[in-house]
């Protein structure tokens, strides 16, 4: 089939190399000229486990391609996707302008039948905008269809070619029959093509963030009360995530969430409500725990040092927001780094893919360590902020040679408490005993 994909991020991206691994002819288009000619030449722009090899192996077989050219791309295509931005803006809704601008362009491209595939996060409502956009601009027939991504940054290759489900959302049975072949090589095993009205597709994405974002800020204030009542967060999760009714996913206390979804989609969601006079009183309550999450390590800090930080050196491992990406957008890193700073303190950090993004942000503000032992060298404490896996079985006696001081803020729960403090570390972690 042939398809195109407008936008090259953390979606696009993997779109479009996904489906050209199952023998579609696939174009990628972004209006970056200078991230097209990186794709063109074998670079990747982002980090994403897997995705380098797809991108490579099918851009060779002639499956893949990249241009800057959006109306050749949609005249040689059947299906096209929008993959582009949707930021938040100022008023927590999610900026359209993206979308409708690429809706435009596939419009004036148009010189047969196109389905327009809403592949972006976007608000109830935003198909139907799209249609009007394009219904203005061509006299080509046309179809929209919602169909959102369920992609976990870290695990994006693997949840496209093996997804739980697809969700396609369309009122129109040729287009359905289309999508649905398109997506049949991704479903052998048995998970479901769900078809629901447009408007329910749009929004389970935002309905599927909001409960796993409630599900972490829940676990994080349960956390809150192991430490005020004696009981270790790992035993009681344990506990109910037994439960097959809850499910031990998205139970893991930590530094609160962040990301490109979560934050501005729970925030879109509440900004979509309150557009019809409904409080979702719930999403805003998940967004109000993870803001105080973010602050949890911070407060550790600050009642560790008695609010004395001026002049100390914290080593910090991790930067991402999770592990397996670069991504910092909105990391709970970011909180730390900043209190930090405006404490007086000097921060030296390392992340295994996250560098360079953070020299984006800080420049010379924070220092920068070539690897995971050489950022503790002479650190009073160390915070670990990102869960990767080369974190978790670190050589504790040689650690505690290099630090100053050992003492440990473990913000994702990496190290067992018993044995840090077996083994002479002040250590804090998040509800545990």
């Amino acid at each position: 089939m042939k398809v195109a994909v407008i936008g090259t991020g953390y979606v696009g991206l993997v779109v479009g190399a996904c489906l050209a691994e199952t023998g579609n002819d696939v174009i990628c288009v972004d209006i970056n000229p200078e991230r097209v000619a990186q794709l063109q030449g074998g670079g990747i722009p982002i980090y994403e486990p897997g995705l380098g090899e797809l991108v490579h192996r099918n851009s060779r077989k002639g499956r893949l391609s990249f241009t800057t050219d959006t109306g050749e791309a949609v005249k040689q295509s059947l299906v096209i996707f929008l993959a582009v931005p949707t930021p938040m803006d100022e008023d927590g809704s999610a900026d359209l302008q993206h979308v409708l601008d690429a809706a435009r362009q596939v419009a004036l491209s148009s010189n047969n039948y196109k389905i327009i595939v809403d592949k972006s996060t976007v608000p109830v409502g935003t198909a139907a905008m799209v249609k009007e956009v394009v219904s203005k601009l061509t006299d080509h027939p046309f179809d929209i269809v919602s169909n959102p991504e369920f992609l976990k940054e870290g695990n994006a290759v693997e949840d496209f070619m093996k997804p739980d489900r697809v969700v396609i959302g369309c009122d129109s049975t040729r287009a359905e029959a289309i999508i649905r072949d398109l997506y049949a090589p991704f479903v052998r095993t048995g998970h479901p093509i769900v078809t629901m009205r447009v408007e329910s597709a749009e929004l389970t994405k935002y309905a599927a963030n909001a409960f796993l974002a409630a599900k972490i800020s829940f676990i994080n204030e349960i956390a809150r009360l192991c430490e005020r009542v004696g009981a270790d967060i790992y035993e009681v999760r344990l506990g109910i995530g037994s439960d097959r009714r809850i499910g031990p996913s998205f139970l893991f206390p930590g530094m609160g969430f962040g990301g490109s979804c979560f934050p501005k989609d729970l925030r879109a969601l509440v900004h979509t409500a309150s557009g019809k006079d409904l409080d979702l009183e719930v999403v805003r309550a998940a967004i109000a725990a993870n803001e105080r999450q973010k602050r949890f390590i911070p407060d550790k800090i600050r009642a560790h040092f008695e609010g004395k930080m001026e002049g100390l050196r914290f080593a910090l491992w991790g930067l991402a927001f999770k592990a397996n990406t670069d991504d910092m957008r909105e990391s709970p890193a970011l909180e730390v780094i900043d209190f930090l700073l405006e404490a007086g303190a000097s921060v030296k950090a390392y992340d295994p893919q996250a560098m360079e993004t953070a020299r984006s942000i800080y420049g010379g503000r924070i220092g920068y360590a070539p690897d995971d032992y050489a950022c503790l060298d002479g650190a009073d404490a160390l915070v670990v902020a990102t869960e990767w896996n080369e974190f978790r079985r670190p050589d504790f006696d040689r650690m505690k040679g290099l630090m100053r001081r050992p003492v440990i803020f473990d913000g994702r729960n990496l190290f067992d408490p018993r044995r840090m403090r077996e083994l002479g570390f002040e250590y804090y972690g998040v509800g545990r005993v």
